[in-house]
């Protein structure tokens, strides 16, 4: 069965890797970049976001069966959270009407390993708010603090939590929409491939992302997964947060992550 999805961030890395993978498989793909896609959009811009839906109807001629948000940007301003966190927020909330006529609709979006390392509580909160103008403004005083770091990992870490509590919502569960989430650890891309050439920048990208299996992985494995949540077979998976990274999820967090009421061991006596 054919279906159609909108991928943003189609031009390069994961985004890419996604449409051409779909594109193989017989899949028609609606591709939403800065530049060089089908439909070109700034992301960080309330206009642009809000002319999205119009423009991927009149490309789709009607509805669509899946939205994937993959844009995103790592840099130390407030770019980064417009981009990463109410950008991929609004595509997800003003596209989901038109899946409504699909009979399998799926939504998944990107985080990342860095979901798990430092951040900006209060920019978290602000961001979770649905605060633009306060998050970006908490962004750039990060960055003139020399704390800009700390914003790319701020906004994944929002951007997971919204997916989790939307998950369940009645706009997304009682439509029969899963929407699940992506955490890639490092990637082979132009931006890691230099660190990843020496030893020394490879010990470096390691030592905050401890991989254990099979080391750094390309933008198609990262595809291979979207593909299948987003996919009409994944009918039950939803509100999850995959962490694409060979392992250093537990490496970190350990075997012990489940929360909630602990059950009484019970011995059962011959």
């Amino acid at each position: 069965m054919t279906r159609t999805y909108v991928i943003t961030g189609a031009a390069s890395g994961i985004g890419l890797a996604t449409k051409e993978l779909l594109e193989e498989r017989g899949h028609r793909v609606i591709g939403v970049d800065l530049r060089g896609s089908d439909i070109d959009a700034d992301l960080s811009s309330v206009e642009a976001r809000k002319s999205l839906p119009g423009l991927v109807e009149e490309a789709a001629g009607g509805s669509i069966d899946a939205v994937l948000a993959i844009a995103g940007v790592a840099v130390e301003s407030a770019l980064t959270v417009r981009v990463n966190y109410f950008g991929a927020v609004e595509v997800l909330e003003l596209l989901r009407p038109l899946l409504a006529a699909s009979e399998a609709p799926r939504a998944a979006l990107i985080a990342s390993f860095s979901t798990l390392q430092e951040n900006d509580p209060e920019l978290v909160s602000a961001m979770r708010l649905g605060d633009e103008a306060r998050s970006a403004e908490l962004a750039d005083a990060l960055a003139a603090a020399g704390k800009g770091h700390l914003i790319y990992a701020s906004t994944k870490r929002a951007i997971a939590e919204w997916m989790r509590e939307q998950s369940i919502s009645p706009e997304w569960a009682d439509a029969g929409i899963p929407l699940n989430g992506v955490a890639p650890g490092v990637i082979v891309t132009p931006m890691t491939a230099p660190y990843l050439a020496t030893p020394e920048g490879r010990a470096s990208l390691l030592s905050g992302v401890p991989i254990r299996l099979n080391g750094p992985a390309d933008p198609i494995d990262v595809a291979r997964l979207l593909a299948w949540l987003t996919g009409a077979e994944n009918a039950h998976v939803t509100g999850q947060l995959i962490f694409l990274d060979g392992g250093a999820e537990v490496v970190v967090r350990g075997p012990e992550v489940f929360g909630g009421a602990k059950t009484e061991r019970v011995v059962l006596k011959s």
